[in-house]
């Protein structure tokens, strides 16, 4: 198994995009998580292990804010979130209750969260940005998230942006949105990801010198044959 450090220093240079690609070639093509957007711009590429939250629609016996005390709730789930995880949040794709504001932001950003992914919103959007902590989400909408959800657990398998996410599965996140690695799969991105970016570089080079596009993009048995050889050089 790769460790973490190699995972997060690998895929941190291999676009979503690449990713998707490569996950194609291996039968899955639901990996890409809908409804994740920046909340701004230059946000960098990151990589992470997904740590899940779960809300359900909301029912009006538990939905209070008499319930954000309870042992079950957002607070305690970010006081269990380890330095560098990807907080993946399942709200539904619900856009009028925002999951998280400003404080619960900032706690993340201070326990050194990596990101928060969400096919929800958040509320409190001038103060989620003050706090630093990279977000990907559909928007910001001001009422709470029990206006509209009931959070009931979390580091469980989730359905986020109509994509299954299990805890600890590989999370990479970069302008094009977030992009899902099972965990089982990680070791082989790993291993393939750095090779078709080069070799994406080297067809964008042909490109640029004026090469067509058939049998360039994907390459034919010549151009493979070139491209070996331009890495020997």
């Amino acid at each position: 198994m790769t460790d973490d450090a190699k995972i997060v220093a690998t895929l941190s240079k291999i676009t979503t995009a690449t990713i998707t690609t490569i996950l194609l070639k291996k039968g899955l093509r639901n990996v890409w998580i809908r409804g994740t957007r920046p909340i701004r711009t230059g946000q960098p590429r990151l990589v992470g292990r997904a740590f899940t939250l779960r809300f359900v629609p909301a029912r009006e016996d538990l939905a209070t804010p008499e319930s954000w005390s309870s042992p079950r709730s957002t607070r305690a789930a970010i006081e269990a979130m380890p330095q560098g995880c990807i907080a993946v949040v399942d709200a539904m794709g619900v856009t009028d209750a925002g999951i998280f504001g400003d404080i619960l932001c900032a706690r993340m950003a201070q326990k050194g969260v990596a990101a928060l992914i969400t096919d929800g919103v958040v509320r409190d959007m001038a103060g989620v940005l003050a706090t630093g902590l990279p977000v990907w989400c559909q928007g910001a909408a001001a009422p709470p998230s029990v206006a509209g959800l009931t959070f009931v657990n979390w580091q469980e398998p989730i359905a986020c942006g109509g994509v299954a996410v299990y805890p600890n599965d590989v999370i990479v996140v970069d302008d094009d949105g977030a992009v899902l690695i099972p965990a089982a799969l990680v070791d082989e991105v790993v291993a393939l990801g750095p090779e078709q970016e080069q070799l994406e570089a080297w067809i964008m080079k042909e490109v640029e010198k004026g090469a067509s596009l058939p049998g360039l993009y994907p390459p034919n048995a010549e151009n493979k044959a070139r491209y070996e050889a331009s890495k020997r050089r």
